[in-house]
């Protein structure tokens, strides 16, 4: 029997096509290319689509983390979906693992894309700190997100999922074979991620900010979130504390990966947000770039 996850591949690559998204290649720099996937439809003559960029988390590419979204918004909106460096077929030669260096490589994409202004989704990658690693019983994220055994790869699921269910182990052999390409690149991106809790920063955005949080989250605790907190340099921030403009909702019954345990209520919850982004762009002159975030941790 062949890798299922090998199989299961190009088929959702050919159901994203049909859908109306497909894959290019975008040269960021020299030695540096990154693999977008593109809406389809190129025709200028037709109204233009308001744009979403899904930013995909550290276990697999982006299609795959947002395959239920992309099927469920790919007809009113234009959507773009990068694999971050070292994931699908995005690379670098160059040294610079730093999130910055990501960030500044998507938005260098998206412009030679020729997207203006976009809302962006995210999921879950972030600097990150030890408080997270204590609460699910690793010492190091390497350990978590890039496991070298059929045991770790179900506890990597297990522990990001609300009820994950009971799958045979060949399903997990099946999955290591074949989704940790670049592992010692990866490695260098989590060392990157890593910061001491004393040297957490919590940025401030004047953008829109919302923050949807699967309840039963077992790595990052919505009450970290959710609760005011009297020092304002704790990890566990109040979450107005990152914008005037931030809105913290959640999702019952969901873990981590609330988007693949119940994407019908992550993708109604994003529907809705992206329609009050909408009317906002009616609302604001065309600039070069106007982003609203839509973040799930």
């Amino acid at each position: 029997m062949g890798n299922i996850f090998a199989v299961y591949k190009p088929i959702l690559h050919s159901l994203m096509k049909l859908a109306g998204v497909r894959p290019q290649t975008i040269e960021i720099e020299p030695g540096t290319v990154m693999n977008f996937w593109v809406p389809t439809e190129t025709d200028p003559s037709k109204k233009s689509k308001p744009a979403v960029v899904f930013l995909h988390g550290f276990a697999v590419d982006g299609i795959i983390t947002w395959q239920f979204q992309v099927l469920s918004l790919a007809r009113n909106y234009a959507i773009y979906v990068p694999d971050l460096l070292f994931f699908g077929g995005s690379i670098t030669d160059k040294t610079d693992r730093s999130p910055e260096f990501q960030a500044e490589c998507v938005a260098k994409g998206l412009r030679k894309l020729g997207v203006k202004r976009c809302t962006l989704v995210g999921l879950s990658y972030t600097e990150a700190c030890n408080a997270g690693l204590e609460r699910i019983g690793f010492s190091r994220w390497s350990d978590y997100l890039l496991p070298d055994s059929v045991k770790g790869v179900r506890n990597m699921f297990e522990i990001a999922a609300y009820k994950f269910p009971h799958l045979p182990d060949w399903i997990y052999k099946h999955y290591l074979e074949v989704m940790f390409d670049n592992r010692k690149e990866r490695e260098e991106l989590l060392e990157a991620l890593v910061i001491s809790d004393g040297d957490l920063t919590v940025h401030k955005y004047s953008q829109r900010v919302y923050l949807l949080w699967g309840e039963k989250d077992k790595i990052f605790d919505i009450e970290t979130a959710s609760k005011p907190q009297e020092n304002t340099d704790d990890l566990n921030c109040d979450h107005r504390q990152i914008g005037n403009n931030a809105v913290l909702d959640r999702i019952e019954n969901a873990g981590h990966l609330v988007e693949m345990e119940r994407p019908f209520a992550y993708n109604k919850q994003l529907k809705k947000f992206l329609a009050s982004c909408l009317k906002m762009y009616t609302k604001t002159s065309k600039a070069n770039m106007m982003c609203f975030y839509f973040y799930f941790y």
